[in-house]
C-alpha cells in the first residue's frame, strides 16, 4: 500500500469529508462545545476550517510562492448562524475546484518538511485538516471522544495521514519532540504493511519509512487508531 495517495483520491476524500463535517455541524447548535477542542464552540470550529479552506484556495488559485500576507483575513465568517454552513460549503467547494483546476506542476508555497509537489501537498493537507476537524464536529454531536469505529476513516486515508504527520510535521525544526538521550520508536499499522521509525535526540527528529529492528519502542494499532491517537483525537479503539 503506497503511503501517499494520488491527487484524484485525495480530492475525492476531501469532498466527502467536507460534506460529512457539514452534516455533523448541521445536527448541533453553533454554540455547542467541542470536546476535542475545549476552548471552541461549533461556530469556532466551522469558522476556522472555512477560513483555512479559503486561505488554501488563495495560495493554489493564485499560484502564490510565498504565504498570504494576512491569512487571518480569510477567517471572517458571516455573523448570522443561518449563513454559517452555506458559507463553509461554498468555501470547501471552491477549494476543491481550485485544486482540480491547478496544473500538476503547480508552483506554490508549501510549509511542511519533505513536502510533496504543491498540488499534492495542498490536496493532502486540506484532506487531513478537514478529516480531523470532521472528527471534532462529530465529537460535538456525541458529546465525547469519537471511537475508531465511529470515525469510519478508510485504511488508505489513515495511512496517508500518518505519513503526512510523521514525515511532514514531526521532523520540523520547531518540533518540541526532543530528548537528551537518543531514542528510536517504530510506528507500525496492524492492518496495512507500513511502518515508520522516529529517531529523537537533542536535535530535530528524523523520520524514515520502515521499521528499525533495533528501535527501543513500538507504537502499534490500526492505521485509523494511530492516526486519531497521534492527532490527540483517539477514543476507544473498537
Amino acid at each position: 500500500m503506497p503511503a501517499r495517495l494520488p491527487v484524484t483520491d485525495l480530492l475525492a476524500m476531501l469532498d466527502a469529508e467536507a460534506a460529512r463535517l457539514a452534516r455533523e455541524a448541521d445536527r448541533v447548535l453553533p454554540s455547542d462545545p467541542v470536546p476535542t477542542c475545549p476552548e471552541w464552540t461549533v461556530r469556532d470550529l466551522v469558522t476556522h476550517l472555512g477560513g483555512v479552506h479559503r486561505w488554501a484556495t488563495a495560495v493554489v488559485a493564485d499560484g502564490r510562492t510565498t504565504n498570504v500576507d494576512d491569512a487571518d483575513a480569510y477567517f471572517v465568517a458571516p455573523a448570522d448562524d443561518d449563513d454559517l454552513l452555506p458559507w463553509f460549503v461554498e468555501g470547501s467547494s471552491t477549494l476543491i475546484d481550485a485544486l482540480r483546476a491547478a496544473p500538476d506542476d503547480l508552483q506554490a508555497f508549501v510549509f511542511l518538511k519533505n513536502a510533496p509537489p504543491a498540488k499534492m501537498f495542498w490536496a493532502r493537507r486540506q484532506l487531513h485538516e478537514t478529516t480531523i476537524h470532521r472528527i471534532d464536529a462529530q465529537a460535538a454531536r456525541l458529546g465525547r471522544l469519537v471511537s475508531t469505529a465511529e470515525a469510519g476513516i478508510p485504511i488508505a486515508q489513515a495511512v496517508d495521514g500518518l505519513d503526512e504527520l510523521l514525515t511532514g510535521f514531526v521532523p520540523r525544526r520547531g518540533s518540541r519532540l526532543r530528548t537528551d538521550e537518543p531514542f528510536r520508536s517504530v510506528v507500525a499499522a496492524t492492518d496495512a504493511p507500513v511502518a515508520w521509525t522516529v529517531s529523537v535526540s537533542a536535535d530535530a527528529p528524523v523520520v524514515v519509512e520502515g521499521a528499525d529492528p533495533a528501535a527501543q519502542s513500538l507504537l502499534t494499532g490500526t492505521a485509523a487508531a494511530l492516526y486519531l491517537g497521534l492527532w490527540n483525537r483517539g477514543g476507544a479503539c473498537e
